[in-house]
């Protein structure tokens, strides 16, 4: 005789389709690689039609090429989202391309790790016009049309879930602005997401650890080196296990917000 798992037991079918994300569209920043590349495919793998953008339109192409073998529904933009036009732009292409806006990833970041004293300038820069401006840019271009979607899609639920960092709650010699860019982007989506809650917008945080991917090798050698070796005994997270977590924070019922998501390897300290 088949049973049905306790943990199912409780939900309804009506929540079991709430989950699923068909006849939605998913937006994906910095999805050439690494963490947006992966959640762009599982959401796909839900029934997303999915958006990617990012400025390396080659690795797009690839990804989607990908996501249309497994089925999925892709639209590929490439846009540098530190340009506050493209940044906007590329929200209303999705919208007027794919016909509305269900779910936001604010992936697109960067990670310039090293002292302060003496530290490139460029490098902050960098990181404060990606990390903050960019995720501000698409946030602000994209609301309007989550709110609209909370209000008139079956799912009557939206989504923004925005990729913050351990930085993002605990600064550390080495990480200053990194942290300080991060702990803005933890700020940002708690307030907001006080203002839009009771409209079924839900603001989310993801915080990972160590992951592998590309996102270190943008340090200069000495800080990639301290970095190596920080972490030699430690097993690092893959993409898809960050595209795991997204996924399940935009799949809950509509009565269901995970605000904040915490995820470590398990050997990180």
């Amino acid at each position: 005789m088949t049973t049905t798992p306790f943990f199912e037991q409780s939900i309804t079918p009506e929540e079991r389709t709430a989950r699923e994300l068909d006849g939605t569209v998913a937006l994906v920043t910095g999805a050439s690689s690494g963490i947006g590349a992966a959640t762009a495919v599982a959401l796909a793998s839900q029934g997303a039609a999915v958006v990617v953008a990012a400025r390396r339109k080659d690795r797009l192409e690839a990804l989607a090429a990908d996501i249309r073998a497994q089925g999925g529904t892709v639209l590929v933009l490439e846009s540098d989202v530190t340009d506050e036009q493209q940044a906007t732009q590329v929200v209303e292409r999705a919208v007027a391309e794919r016909g509305r806006l269900d779910t936001l990833v604010n992936n697109a970041g960067v990670m310039l790790l090293g002292p302060v004293v003496d530290a490139p300038l460029s490098e902050w820069k960098r990181m404060v016009e990606l990390n903050v401006l960019g995720l501000l840019y698409c946030s602000h271009a994209a609301l309007p049309h989550l709110l609209r979607a909370a209000e008139d899609s079956p799912r009557r639920v939206s989504d923004m879930v925005n990729i913050s960092s351990v930085a993002g709650r605990v600064a550390r010699n080495g990480n200053a602005v990194y942290s300080l860019t991060k702990h803005g982007v933890g700020a940002f989506s708690e307030a907001l997401r006080q203002e839009v809650t009771r409209r079924h917008v839900r603001i989310s945080l993801v915080e990972p650890g160590a992951v592998e991917t590309e996102l270190a090798g943008h340090n200069r050698p000495e800080v990639l080196e301290n970095m190596r070796s920080r972490f030699a005994d430690t097993e690092p997270m893959q993409s898809k296990d960050i595209a795991v977590a997204i996924t399940y924070i935009v799949t809950r019922p509509r009565h269901v917000a995970i605000n904040e998501i915490l995820i470590r390897p398990t050997e990180q300290e």
